[in-house]
């Protein structure tokens, strides 16, 4: 089967732009469920070969946590037909390079070679998937490694573990409350058969994809991928029970004692929609507007401007079940972290609320301390889709699939943007004033298909 993608990437220069690129590929499963993509890129004479498997934090028992993490190290040990320490002479002797990464939902190994050592990278992926070695002088190694690792970049690092207090709080019964390094008690305590049994159960092929992207033969990369993979045995179908957390509806405070810093930092904490919703693709580019490099909005504010911080940053935490944008504040004087809250809240009012992207519009009203707020256009019944804030003098939205805007009761100080394209019914409008911009985001009301980049250039405008 083959597709394409439209990769987005934007460029701040002289005003905004936007541009995308279509990036062609193929992709197919092999009888024992492994799914392979192909993409070509012949401009340059390299190829990486790498296997993402569905498991992290998430899929580990609570007693039991940073196993995903520990599988990261354990399986570069060795395998049957490589020798335990081998593994990377054997990348380096051939010209490569290649780590591996965890996050709380998939755990990914890469090699990277120049292009005629594309049957060598796909070999060992095939040795770590078919033939790991998991023995307890493998498992004793890596568990001090681990260790060693957490004690440098987490217990020792200054603010180090921002992210565990963070996710303790925005999480109750979700197993993203806990870390992805984990537990190291959760470590020590665990036997070899679990080990065994955690890799028995999520690295099966089928609950693994395969990607090659670079210069390559296809017909060829097709062969070797046969070859060294369809013989593999397909695994027991992993089931994973879905876990959701009850809303939050009104701001709570937390704080975390850290023995490494004398300043400390602010953290404004939002839980949102799933990565694999269009929102955090909004919100991607929400937080790279608000704080990406020092000429961005919030650093010119708080660092520059109002000199209340020595760095500030926002950032959406992409997961597959939930979302969080995290908005750090820090290290700066203690004393002017209540009125940075007030410059945060008055900037997420008029960005990211506005724009519409993750929260009913009541919710964002929560988020920015309103107490009362006056509906623009909608039903009460259902989420309004526009609300005016008096005391923060600010307009919200939210995307909602079952408006059109009544032209009939548009406020005068709004202008036309678009109609839908079915029945001409308003589907978008902007303030004429302010700088704010509303849309329903109904494929068939936009100017085009899906037209993305329409959306963001119109959007960078806007800013």
């Amino acid at each position: 089967m083959k597709k394409s993608l439209m990769a987005l990437g934007t460029a701040l220069m002289l005003g905004g732009t936007a541009s995308a690129q279509k990036v062609t590929f193929e992709e197919f499963d092999l009888d024992n469920g492994l799914h392979v993509v192909l993409h070509q890129d012949n401009s340059a004479p390299v190829v990486i070969t790498s296997v993402m498997y569905h498991v992290g934090a998430k899929d580990e028992q609570p007693n039991r946590t940073g196993f995903a993490h520990f599988f990261e190290h354990l399986l570069f040990e060795g395998t049957k037909n490589i020798a335990r320490g081998e593994w990377f002479k054997l990348v380096t002797a051939n010209g490569g390079n290649n780590n591996a990464n965890t996050t709380d939902d998939r755990t990914y190994y890469y090699e990277v070679f120049p292009s005629n050592n594309l049957e060598l990278a796909l070999w060992m992926e095939s040795e770590r998937l078919m033939h790991p070695v998991i023995n307890q002088i493998g498992v004793d190694t890596q568990n001090e490694v681990v260790k060693e690792e957490k004690r440098l970049r987490v217990d020792n690092q200054p603010y180090g573990n921002l992210i565990k207090a963070v996710k303790q709080n925005m999480f109750k019964v979700h197993p993203y409350k806990w870390t992805t390094i984990g537990e190291m008690e959760h470590l020590d305590a665990a036997t070899l058969e679990e080990f065994q049994a955690f890799n028995k159960k999520f690295y099966v092929p089928n609950n693994a994809v395969l990607v090659i992207a670079g210069q390559f033969d296809k017909a060829q990369a097709k062969e070797w991928i046969t070859k060294y993979f369809s013989a593999i045995p397909k695994g027991a179908p992993v089931s994973r029970q879905k876990i959701e957390e009850a809303p939050i509806t009104q701001e709570f405070k937390a704080s975390w004692e850290d023995p490494n810093i004398q300043i400390p930092m602010l953290v404004a904490s939002y839980r949102t929609p799933s990565m694999k919703s269009r929102d955090a693709r909004i919100l991607d580019m929400i937080s790279t507007y608000l704080s990406d490099g020092k000429s961005s909005k919030l650093y010119k504010k708080i660092v520059d401007e109002k000199k209340m911080a020595l760095q500030i940053g926002a950032f959406n935490y992409s997961q597959e079940d939930y979302d969080g944008v995290f908005i750090s504040n820090g290290p700066g004087d203690p004393q002017l972290c209540k009125k940075t809250v007030a410059i945060l809240k008055k900037a997420l009012a008029k960005k990211k609320p506005c724009f519409g992207i993750c929260l009913g519009t009541q919710l964002m009203a929560l988020a920015v301390g309103a107490k009362t707020y006056k509906l623009i256009f909608g039903h009460r019944s259902q989420n309004q889709p526009c609300i005016y804030l008096p005391t923060q003098q600010c307009y919200l939205t939210s995307q909602n699939h079952g408006y059109a805007v009544n032209e009939k009761t548009l406020p005068k100080d709004w202008r036309i943007l678009f109609r839908n394209l079915n029945d001409g019914t308003v589907a978008g409008i902007e303030h004429k004033k302010d700088p704010f911009f509303s849309v329903q985001f109904h494929p068939e009301a936009m100017p085009g298909p899906m037209d993305t980049q329409w959306l963001f250039e119109r959007f960078y405008r806007m800013l």
